[in-house]
């Protein structure tokens, strides 16, 4: 690759465009795409001194990217869509009568160099189907004989005029124009009409009457809403609400966002700053290993409590006998009820444990911890 001053003055033109010079990696490789009609290990090797990455990091993108070539390309890169719908009118009928006719498969030059033949995956023109484009130009609703016709003007030197979009240029040509240069030639701004197929929804819409949503005045997205005018001042205006202190429960909500919140805080308790589960500060809620950070347990142990109390990831769990002399629920020493089988402890899951939390003498719980629920059986099943 002949790394001219040419060649390196478009180099930082492009890098200039860019706040971070890796981001020209993607036009830098049409760039040096356009000087051998591919991408040579010089032109590797040149992105990557330019742009300060490694040849690795260049080699990667350029190997990602179908339309970066690794070999020589002839001079009219001719793709043939064989994607479903093109496939299902014709297209690879197409490509196979194009690939024994100038005796190359995929991605494969001719011997004079004219033409360079490719499966295309999706050329985004299925209301053209099926599509042949030459470098990158389309040719839309082709049949066997027409892009057989196609490449033998290609190969005589006649460039017939694209279907849509701008005359053809070559290989190389159409590689420094996505490297972000202008075609200088002459016309080659002159585009045909647009196609039929792109034009109907138009045509429809006009007929329907149908017109897109008006944008003359948009607003920012960045602007405060304006807020409410406020109520007019006289006898019968209610008193403005007070803000509310410090864990005390937000007034009534007037927006969507503000109803949301509020019916969290209704249904989990404590302030919208304040933990879901509460504790003492929270209101309602049920503190946990999982929720409170300083607890020494942590969610781990929780879940190792929770699966001891299982039987067996199949196994129902079934409640084991009532241990205390009585069958009703037991009594502490102050005289409150703590609930069955409370007057011997237990281990969670051994016979005779109970779903509530053992008294101490002042009525007060001597755990915080929920019940064991099924927790403990997911977590076998995945570590299983």
């Amino acid at each position: 690759m002949p790394l001219t001053d040419e060649t390196r003055t478009a180099a930082r033109e492009i890098i200039s465009r860019y706040p971070r010079s890796r981001s020209a990696l993607l036009p830098m490789l049409h760039l040096v795409q356009s000087e051998d009609g591919y991408v040579s290990p010089e032109g590797v090797r040149f992105c990557a001194e330019e742009l300060g990455l490694t040849k690795a990091e260049v080699g990667a993108v350029a190997t990602f990217y179908t339309m970066y070539k690794r070999r020589p390309t002839g001079d009219y890169l001719v793709s043939v869509c064989t994607n479903t719908l093109c496939d299902v009118l014709g297209g690879e009928q197409i490509y196979e009568a194009l690939s024994e006719h100038l005796g190359v498969g995929h991605d494969q030059t001719t011997a004079d160099g004219k033409i360079t033949l490719e499966h295309a995956e999706c050329l985004a023109a299925c209301d053209y189907a099926p599509v042949v484009t030459v470098n990158y130009e389309f040719f839309d609703q082709q049949s066997t004989e027409s892009a057989m016709d196609l490449v033998e003007d290609l190969r005589a030197g006649r460039l017939p005029m694209p279907t849509r979009g701008a005359a053809l240029c070559t290989f190389k040509e159409i590689s420094r124009q996505l490297a972000g240069f202008i075609d200088e030639r002459p016309g080659a701004l002159e585009a045909g009409p647009a196609g039929e197929p792109t034009l109907i929804g138009n045509r429809l819409a006009v007929r329907n009457g149908e017109t897109a949503p008006s944008y003359d005045d948009p607003t920012p997205l960045d602007t405060p809403a304006e807020p409410a005018p406020a109520a007019a001042a006289g006898a019968g205006a209610p008193p403005a609400a007070p803000a509310p202190t410090e864990g005390e429960r937000p007034a009534a909500a007037t927006t969507p966002a503000e109803e949301s919140a509020a019916a969290g805080t209704a249904r989990y308790g404590g302030p919208p700053d304040k933990a879901s589960s509460g504790g003492a500060e929270g209101g309602q809620g049920l503190q946990t290993a999982a929720s409170d950070p300083d607890n020494a347990m942590g969610a781990e142990k929780e879940a190792e409590g929770a699966q001891a109390g299982s039987t067996g990831p199949d196994t129902p769990t079934e409640p084991g006998p009532e241990v205390g002399s009585g069958t009703g629920p037991a009594t502490s020493a102050s005289g409150d009820t703590a609930g069955p089988g409370a007057g011997s402890p237990t281990e969670p899951g051994k016979p005779g444990a109970t779903d509530a939390p053992t008294a101490s003498a002042d009525g007060s719980a001597a755990a915080d911890r929920p019940t064991p629920t099924n927790r403990g059986r997911k977590t076998r099943r995945k570590e299983g």
